[in-house]
């Protein structure tokens, strides 16, 4: 989902900046007001880096990562999620890859949009957590990052058709094998749930 440094003109590319910067604005205020979201958050941060470096790869225009968008947002919460990407990626930035924070407010976008459809749409519906649920979230949030990487790419230069359908099956995998370790994190931890250390920590949905 990262678009490389260079491919988007610095116009479009600040235009991006300030929107990112405007999306997470508006949701500040519900962090501040609630400590529990400030630590999640930050847990979120961190487990969204280390999925992203458990598995990356080149994939036609774009790169393949491990997001783990919907183990953060049915374990952690949709805010935590949200500002976790921004943060996760800052940190990515920071510490490993010092070019990619041209592109910081373009790749935030290509997380956080699909998450607020998934969110405002099926995650208002499902009242309990199925496997069935999972792999519909997860089936529209890639759809989601997909087409942000396909709308990045018609900003820039000419890109063949078949790189991006490369790049959006590839993603096929990792709907196939995110839910998995969804369904194992939720299960792992929701006898604990309820505990002094976790209760702050997670906001589980209901089991089926």
């Amino acid at each position: 989902m990262h678009i490389e440094p260079g491919f988007l003109p610095a116009a479009k590319v600040a235009v991006a900046n300030l929107a990112a910067v405007g999306v997470l604005s508006a949701y500040l205020p519900s962090l501040i007001k609630q400590p529990t979201l400030i630590l999640r958050t930050l847990l979120a941060a961190l487990f969204f880096s280390l999925f992203m470096q458990s598995f990356h790869m080149p994939v036609g225009p774009s790169e393949l990562h491990f997001v783990g968008a919907m183990p953060m947002y049915l374990i952690l919460g949709f805010i935590p999620t949200l500002f976790g990407f921004g943060l996760g990626l800052l940190l990515q930035g920071l510490l490993f890859e010092p070019a990619d924070l041209i592109n910081l407010g373009v790749n935030t976008l290509s997380l956080v949009i699909p998450l607020m459809a998934v969110h405002y749409t099926l995650g208002q519906r499902f009242s309990r957590l199925t496997i069935a649920t999972i792999l519909k979230l997860d089936g529209v949030y890639y759809a989601g990052v997909t087409l942000m990487v396909g709308f990045w790419l018609l900003q820039g230069e000419s890109t063949p058709l078949a790189d991006w359908a490369l790049f959006a099956s590839s993603y096929l995998v990792i709907v196939m094998f995110e839910p998995l370790v969804t369904w194992s994190l939720v299960t792992v931890i929701r006898p604990y749930a309820e505990r002094p250390l976790l209760r702050h920590c997670v906001d589980l949905p209901a089991p089926a």
